[in-house]
């Protein structure tokens, strides 16, 4: 069974590390009690840099109990809640093998997941680790951003449940492999899910279609 171990907020930041917004809203924090989801984000969140994050289809971003382990294990240092910039931790998950477009249940809420994580400079910083952005690439889990549909409190323990699941079979991860990795032998696997990408990254990820067909 999935569930949610825990909703994190932000704290927000203002380290070196936080680059050129010298703010950041990354290190998030378990929530004491139920925290509101609505097509804006979780309540009580804050989002520093609105260029990049905090659109309807980033309104929440959900990353496993497992991988925070794999990472704690690969760096030596103990990951919590929380410390990938998640607003939701789930148990028992693999977000980032969830099909672009599927839909949950949370508490309250329903969620759609719209797409992958990109790592940045200030993730690297958060974690101060040298190199981070290239490892967490290579890596290719990235956790999955969600868009609300139906807004909803959402609570640690709630049950994670499947609504519906796109024909399509293309998760998250391999989005990220195509955009990011240079999967180009993903391409037109990949194309099936362009009708359910948000219309930004629709254009970003058809562009990697089209220019892997004019070279095949």
């Amino acid at each position: 069974m999935i569930g949610v171990a825990s909703v994190n907020l932000a704290v927000v930041r203002t380290d070196d590390w936080t680059g050129r917004h010298g703010r950041s809203g990354i290190d998030k924090r378990p929530a004491d009690g139920p925290v509101l989801f609505t097509e804006t984000g979780a309540q009580g969140d804050v989002v520093c840099d609105t260029r990049h994050h905090g659109t309807w289809y980033q309104a929440a971003y959900a990353f496993d109990v497992d991988e925070l382990a794999f990472w704690s294990a690969e760096l030596g240092k103990e990951l919590v809640p929380g410390n990938a910039g998640e607003n939701l931790t789930l148990t028992g998950a693999d977000t980032s093998s969830a099909l672009v477009g599927e839909r949950w249940a949370i508490g309250d809420a329903v969620l759609r997941v719209t797409g992958p994580r990109t790592p940045c400079r200030v993730f690297a910083g958060f974690w101060d680790v040298p190199g981070l952005v290239k490892r967490f690439t290579r890596h290719g889990r990235t956790g999955a951003y969600l868009a609300v549909e139906r807004p909803g409190e959402i609570s640690p323990g709630d049950r994670v449940r499947l609504l519906t699941q796109p024909d399509h079979g293309v998760a998250v991860a391999e989005v990220f492999a195509l955009t990011t990795c240079g999967r180009t032998d993903l391409a037109e696997h990949v194309a099936g899910c362009l009708p359910d990408l948000p219309e930004e990254w629709r254009a970003t990820v058809g562009a990697k279609v089209a220019a892997s067909r004019a070279s095949a």
